[in-house]
């Protein structure tokens, strides 16, 4: 019903009902002003989800580290002499997850400059 209106006020015809208590704005203008801030909110969407996931994860980092230091502490308390303190070789699988680690962490390290940069 609104979409048969606004054809006919397109084209120049005049309503025989009354007036019109709002003014309908150009469309290309709520199209553009739409997709500029689609575009504006969903960056900063993103930025925000990025800037998450590197807090989180470098939190959970520094309590394993802690956590890690903790139980070696204990593990030294309870054996003092190192018997049981013993390395092992990673697995081949071990070795290729932590490359990939590895990567994601350059990644995030460039992400990170980027911001400054910005």
């Amino acid at each position: 019903m609104i979409g048969r209106k606004l054809v006919l006020l397109k084209n120049g015809q005049v309503l025989s009902k009354g007036e019109i208590l709002f003014e309908i704005p150009n469309l290309e203008k709520v199209r553009h002003f739409t997709v500029k801030n689609a575009k504006k909110y969903g960056h900063m969407s993103l930025i925000m989800m990025l800037r998450f996931y590197i807090r989180s994860t470098n939190f959970l980092k520094n309590k394993y580290e802690k956590t890690k230091i903790k139980i070696k502490n204990i593990n030294i308390k309870n054996h003092p002499n190192g018997e049981s303190t013993e390395k092992v070789e990673a697995s081949k699988f071990l070795k290729m997850i932590s490359d990939y680690k590895y990567k994601i962490r350059e990644l995030k390290n460039k992400i990170h400059e980027e911001e400054k940069n910005s």
